[in-house]
């Protein structure tokens, strides 16, 4: 082919000298021969857009999707939407409706932060944890409200567990790892405006982790980012680590579960005093037994500052 081709290209020029008028000799390529057709166009490649990330809408996050057994938690005492009427649920509803009219503006006195509430106990097995998730459930219930429970006990979580989902990352790793995004975290249930906060991956220096800086602003985020969020946290007991102590300066109202015919009234005292920087506190009476109560029973003292306590909680541990 090269050979033939190079003679028509002396027999043009042998022409053009003999004066016929001929075109002027193309000039040659460089580019290899190949099988598309001269009057073909020349291929166009297209040049990649820079990846850009899709706006995220004001307000709105694109977490996980986990499903809760609500008929096996129900069958565990648990508070659960469209469940028949229970003694339980009637008592939540009593519960937090306080809570929810300090965390909203509408209680008697304004609360700073009212929509953070934590939920601890003097020591463990009081029953902190169940009514975080019970509290959860009924707040979620409502019509106008979505709520956050963020497991913070972070040395024994248990929300997980309890509601039968893996655990993942969560609280622990947000304030380890800056790459992670509060979205990378979050759990959306099948409770509609119920989402969750797993306490995360274990660190040895949870105390501290709670403490920081980091912590301080995670919570002023979750605080702030939507109008009509209430957060529940569920704390380590008062007395046995500074954990739940360091969260308490962070929130607007905390609930002081006391087990019914275990906790003594000492430890209840200065479990209180540990958070005295908290102006609003709810205690709740677990595991009333007698009367129309059932099992789960409960009994509550409100009120502001130093919390009194009631005359259940007297009787149940003096």
């Amino acid at each position: 082919m090269s050979s033939l081709i190079e003679k028509a290209a002396q027999r043009l020029e042998q022409l053009r000298q003999a004066g016929a008028d001929m075109p002027p000799a193309p000039e040659a390529s460089t580019a290899p021969l190949s099988n598309t057709p001269a009057t073909a166009p020349a291929p166009t490649v297209a040049r990649a857009a820079p990846a850009v990330a899709a706006p995220k809408e004001p307000g709105k996050q694109m977490s996980k999707s986990v499903r809760i057994d609500l008929a096996a938690l129900a069958e565990a005492g648990f508070v659960t939407p469209n469940a028949p009427r229970a003694v339980i649920a009637d008592e939540y509803r009593v519960i937090k409706r306080p809570l929810i009219a300090n965390a909203t503006g509408k209680g008697a006195s304004a609360a700073a932060h009212g929509n953070r509430i934590m939920v601890t106990s003097a020591m463990p097995g009081e029953g902190k944890s169940f009514t975080a998730i019970n509290l959860a459930m009924s707040i979620a219930m409502e019509l106008d409200y979505t709520v956050l429970l963020v497991d913070a006990d972070v040395s024994r979580p248990s929300i997980m567990k309890t509601l039968g989902l893996p655990h993942g990352p969560g609280l622990l790793d947000l304030l380890t790892n800056e790459k992670i995004e509060m979205s990378d975290t979050l759990l959306r249930t099948n409770v509609d405006k119920l989402s969750l906060l797993p306490s995360g991956t274990p660190h040895p220096r949870a105390t501290e982790l709670l403490a920081s800086d980091a912590m301080t602003r995670l919570i002023e985020e979750m605080g702030h980012r939507y109008p009509d969020r209430i957060i529940i946290f569920d704390s380590p007991p008062l007395l046995l680590t500074t954990e739940s102590r360091v969260l308490a300066t962070h929130m607007g109202q905390i609930v002081v579960v006391v087990q019914a015919e275990k906790t003594l009234q000492s430890q209840v005292k200065h479990a209180l005093t540990t958070i005295e920087s908290c102006p609003i506190k709810l205690m709740v009476l677990n595991q009333v037994h007698g009367g129309d109560q059932d099992a789960h029973g409960y009994g509550y003292s409100y009120g502001h500052g130093a919390a009194e306590p009631s005359k259940a909680t007297e009787a149940a541990t003096a």
